[in-house]
């Protein structure tokens, strides 16, 4: 039996207050799914196996270029960030995986084996960091990494990837996601062709070292922290990486890595349809890579683009297994909040993509009744399907309400208290 943080009573009490209502709306919910011809249980049992992986990252305060302003009880090492990992998981019953990032989280593979496995946690991506210097690093990225000019860096660059998968290995991890921040700001600062060749040639290295039941993501974004070109800039230039590759190299889609309104969800339909789709990184933008709350600015096109996943497994896709994890920032909020309320909205979208009727949507569209297809759509978005989401997590053993549960616990103020506070501090342009 898992350990878990915050005591089991605690959250039996906090469910004990809102079964009662919640059965009554699961009920009324099911009848008026039932006249739809769908079955509400149907739907439950689908939403208790899907799951989102938490970034090791993302329990701590993220920052801007300005500045950063450290909340209370901010993890000093990947242990504390697993056990806030452990919190989310055990309220939500949705985030049974963590995805590490080495350096940031370097640490003896088998402690963290073994720290993680007392919550009953797994490990999702390996994600490696070439885009920023480590401490004692023989030579610094500022110019670039799998792509540099020099030889050595890049060598250095390749090596880090390998040591990832080595201790993936260790983990149980099956993939490894690599982004580079490669690029240039100046018009002429690189040939766009031998920088991208020379990437080329690093990947298949790493490519070359992943044992065969892993995975390769690669990782597109438009601009930043290079902004007048990007090495892997686009996911037409990732679609071309996977191909080069080989078989098991496939594209990783953020959602906040695109140009403005960029029609996300056909993106993901083509790379589907092509076999390429290696999975997401979930957040929500405003104006770029924001790496806000999932779901906290556009929720239509979270539900748009779990459309076509649910699509593609029902269809029964050919090679479709994409994995899922969120990638967020929060400057404002409460991390662990944040990301609880962030898997439960990827949850969600799930759930709401899954009461689309197929049928009738693929005959209006055959049919080009273009009112009625989007209609099809949003008879689905509008539904509300939290009863499902909250039945779901009542029989998996979460909370009903994560957030309330986890204040009621008072584990941030525990957490304060055991942990010292991390002075600010300003950064980038200032």
């Amino acid at each position: 039996m898992s350990e878990t943080i915050i005591s089991a009573d605690v959250v039996a009490g906090h469910n004990a207050k809102r079964k009662a209502d919640l059965e009554r709306d699961y009920a009324s919910l099911g009848e008026r799914l039932d006249r739809r011809g769908i079955a509400i249980d149907a739907i439950l049992g689908k939403v208790e196996k899907f799951g989102v992986a938490i970034p090791s990252w993302g329990v701590g305060t993220g920052g801007t270029r300005f500045a950063r302003f450290p909340g209370a009880g901010e993890p000093r090492d990947i242990f504390d960030k697993i056990e806030d990992c452990a919190v989310i998981s055990q309220l939500t019953q949705a985030t049974p995986t963590v995805s590490l990032h080495i350096p940031w989280d370097k640490a003896d593979p088998n402690r963290l084996k073994q720290a993680a496995s007392r919550f009953g946690l797994g490990f999702d991506a390996m994600n490696s960091n070439t885009f920023s210097d480590a401490k004692d690093q023989e030579r610094s990225y500022k110019f670039g990494s799998l792509s540099h000019a020099d030889a050595g860096t890049r060598r250095q660059a390749v090596e880090h990837n390998l040591e990832c998968i080595e201790i993936g290995k260790t983990l149980g991890s099956k993939a490894l996601t690599v982004w580079i921040g490669d690029g240039s700001n100046f018009p002429g600062q690189v040939n766009f062709a031998k920088a991208f060749e020379r990437y080329l040639d690093a990947m298949r290295e790493i490519y070359a070292g992943l044992p065969d039941d892993w995975r390769l993501f690669t990782e597109h974004k438009m601009y930043e922290p290079a902004f007048y070109s990007t090495v892997v800039q686009d996911w037409g230039t990732n679609y071309i990486i996977a191909k080069e590759l080989g078989d098991k190299a496939f594209c990783l889609v953020d959602l906040g890595h695109h140009a403005p309104n960029v029609n996300i969800e056909m993106i993901v339909s083509r790379l589907i349809q092509f076999g390429k789709l290696g999975g997401f990184h979930f957040n929500d933008s405003k104006y770029g890579d924001d790496d806000l709350d999932a779901g906290s600015i556009d929720p239509y096109r979270l539900f748009l683009v779990f459309n076509e996943l649910v699509d593609a497994e029902l269809s029964g896709a050919k090679g479709f297994n994409p994995a899922h994890m969120l990638d967020q920032s929060h400057n404002v909020t409460d991390p662990i909040e944040s990301l609880m309320l962030s898997a439960v909205e990827v949850q969600r979208a799930y759930a709401q993509a899954l009461l689309v009727d197929r049928k009738a949507l693929e005959g209006f569209q055959e049919a080009n009744d273009a009112l009625m297809a989007t209609q099809t759509l949003k008879t689905a978005y509008r539904t509300d399907v939290e009863p499902i989401l909250a039945m779901a997590r009542l029989r998996t053993g979460g909370a009903i309400d994560p957030v309330a549960a986890y204040r009621a616990a008072g584990y941030r103020a525990k957490a304060a208290a055991e942990r010292p506070a991390v002075a600010g501090g300003g950064g980038g342009i200032v």
